[in-house]
């Protein structure tokens, strides 16, 4: 199976840059061999003289049509690995209409005007520094074409799917289509000239019937499931993988490549937590149904997802949901957990038929992977936490289980606090560590794949229960809990009252250095699913609808004071400040009980599923309003503007209001 650049997360690396100047400079030269460095030669499409642009258009798409169908139906590529441009319909026809008036009146097209520059045509420089001019007053006026530019945006959605169409017959009817427009352009050039400009009546007929065939081999071949591309449609083939089952995964199969430490798999348990506490599949992630689709954002590309619950049902309801948000990549335990308990975990001498040697083998195998968490293995008890994940811990339970393998202490205070004293176990992580600059923009949340190579060196799998451990200040531990929100790491607390509550309370400490053994964390590829830039959010400002949580204090909001480029807020932004939802103890600082939370949001926030969008300056202070609306309250839609107000001031072509609010 072919790893693209794009399921691999590398488009943005020098590897992809370095893919990305080869393919430029062979496609130059390609265009430049085609005659395409003249813009005399270009115009003559318009004149039905010069074919040559049809030619290699159709000639392009029916490679790249046909070869990725192929791929995907041998097995060679599968779709999920590629990025699937969204349909912005009004956009397209404005800028359709743009291109092809600057095409008639130049008779250059970018990527040609570049292969026109190359080749000396003074024509083509002027063209180069018109599209660029265009392009930089296109930015400095995107606010107000903001709404053009997202004018029917309709997702994915592939010409065959919104016709009806089987892919198969799309692609044959369009290769005979592409055909004839082959045909046609020899015609009009015949007819002009008396020949043809680049090809003959017998190298077109072989390309001709070449294209034709391969097209019709698809209608033989098993099509794959594919990428849903109308929002609310199946993806094609995806009934018929329904009445072949091949939607699932059996038991047998999934304690194999389980066992096998597959990077690329991933299960999902979408129980209540609780049970989930009580027993689940050794490595599995629990995600609520109501928090699934936002939830397996981070996996839609380059993983295998398996659902799983007590028996099918509620895990095939969740799958065909999926399936129309466009995951393609998620699979089914066939029987659920019930059948996977029964099917690879009884005992050989309690199964109704006799089993052979062999599979008698590969059955105490499975129960000796599945039957015991990895604290079990070590010869410890299993963990005793049945309360939600993520959430709040109490000091008390902590203290209880303490000597836990399967725990990881996670102190965020300051390197000399830690080394004064800290919790038994724990290990010491710098806050800022987990930030930089990203894009030009400073303290950002790390990508994925640092932040995991960050767990690795802390001893953390997936498996791990993560304790969050912050000094005086909650936001410190929720910033942290951010990260594990973008590796997909569920199993975290907060520990209620952090350190200082420890220290009232008199619980052990000691200023020992524990030694943790490396892991290899999984990155997870593509976005989050929980954050947003600022184009996102200025995409939201007049929908009527999005409430932006603004949790810097009030004097900032106002305007009054400013540590930024500009002062002031969002337009139309609400402000609640951090410190409304933390409450003083004496020494301790700690949230507030949910239902004090819950009335106080409740007059901010019309429902939970209001889309709301926290930031604060840095989103330090925005992650504390995060995790209480999501992970507390169990607000649905929620984002979290990372770059905030920081990144918002900064630029002049975003709108700012000041005043109380």
């Amino acid at each position: 199976m072919i790893e693209t650049l794009y399921a691999s997360g590398a488009l943005n690396s020098p590897s992809g840059f370095l893919w990305a100047t080869l393919l430029g400079v062979l496609f130059g030269l390609a265009l430049e061999r085609a005659g395409f460095g003249s813009s005399r030669r270009l115009a003559g499409v318009f004149y039905f003289e010069d074919m040559a642009v049809v030619k290699v258009m159709f000639s392009a798409m029916l490679t790249a049509m046909i070869g990725l169908n192929l791929a995907a139906a041998l097995g060679i590529l599968s779709f999920e690995a590629l990025y699937l441009m969204p349909s912005v319909y009004g956009a397209y026809a404005v800028a359709g209409l743009v291109f092809g008036a600057g095409f008639v009146m130049s008779g250059w097209c970018p990527g040609t005007g570049l292969v026109g520059l190359a080749s000396g045509k003074l024509d083509a420089l002027v063209f180069l520094l018109g599209a660029l001019l265009g392009s930089a007053l296109y930015s400095e006026l995107y606010p107000l074409l903001a709404g053009l530019a997202r004018w029917g945006d309709s997702g994915a959605v592939l010409l065959p799917d919104l016709l009806g169409l089987p892919r198969p017959v799309f692609v044959t009817v369009f290769a005979v289509l592409g055909v004839a427009a082959f045909w046609l352009s020899e015609h009009l050039e015949r007819r002009h000239y008396g020949r043809a400009l680049a090809t003959g009546k017998a190298f077109l007929a072989a390309v001709s019937a070449g294209f034709v065939l391969l097209a019709a081999s698809l209608l033989s071949l098993p099509a794959p499931i594919t990428a849903v591309t109308a929002r609310g449609a199946p993806p094609e083939g995806f009934l018929a993988a329904i009445a072949e089952a091949s939607d699932h995964i059996e038991p047998e199969e999934l304690a194999d490549r389980l066992m096998a430490g597959e990077p690329s798999l991933l299960v999902v348990d979408i129980r209540p937590a609780a049970e989930f506490a009580e027993f689940h599949l050794r490595g599995a992630l629990n995600i609520p149904l109501e928090d699934l689709e936002a939830g397996l954002a981070p996996y839609r590309q380059g993983h295998l997802v398996v659902l799983c619950s007590g028996g099918m049902t509620h895990a095939a309801q969740a799958r065909d949901h999926l399936a129309r948000q466009g995951f393609e990549n998620v699979y089914l335990l066939t029987d659920g957990l019930d059948g996977f308990i029964r099917r690879c975990l009884t005992p050989v001498s309690l199964r109704p038929a006799p089993v052979g040697p062999r599979e008698a083998a590969r059955i105490n195998a499975w129960r000796a992977f599945f039957s015991a968490s990895p604290a079990q293995a070590a010869g410890s008890p299993p963990l005793p936490y049945d309360g939600p994940l993520p959430g709040l811990v109490s000091t008390a339970w902590l203290a209880e289980h303490l000597t836990t393998p399967a725990l990881r202490i996670i102190d965020l205070r300051a390197q000399p606090d830690y080394n004064y004293g800290h919790i038994p176990g724990s290990v010491c992580l710098s806050l800022e560590s987990l930030r930089g600059s990203v894009g030009g923009l400073s303290s950002m949340l790390l990508p994925a794949d640092l932040l995991a190579r960050h767990f690795s060196l802390l001893g953390i799998t997936p498996e791990t229960l993560v304790v969050l451990v912050p000094g005086e200040k909650p936001h410190d531990a929720t910033l942290a809990a951010m990260a594990c929100e973008r590796l997909g790491h569920r199993r975290y607390l907060i520990l209620d009252g952090g350190f200082t509550a420890w220290e009232v309370e008199e619980r052990p400490m000691d200023t020992l250095l524990p030694s943790i053994p490396e892991t290899r964390y999984p990155a997870p590829a593509g976005p989050d699913g929980f954050t947003v830039d600022a184009s996102g959010v200025l995409a939201t400002l007049h929908d009527g609808r999005t409430v932006i949580l603004d949790v810097r204090p009030a004097e900032y909001f106002s305007g009054q004071k400013t540590d930024e480029a500009r002062a002031g807020h969002i337009p139309g932004a609400v402000n609640r400040p951090l410190t409304e939802d933390v409450q003083k103890d004496g020494e301790v600082s700690r949230l507030k009980p949910v239902p004090e939370l819950e009335a106080a949001y409740a007059a901010i926030i019309p429902d939970k599923d209001t889309p709301v969008i926290v930031h604060c300056r840095t989103g330090h202070q925005a992650s504390q309003g995060w995790f209480v609306l999501k992970r507390l309250l169990g607000y649905r839609n929620v984002k979290y503007y990372d770059g905030s107000w920081s990144e918002w001031a900064s630029r002049p072509e975003l709108p700012v209001e000041t005043g109380e609010k």
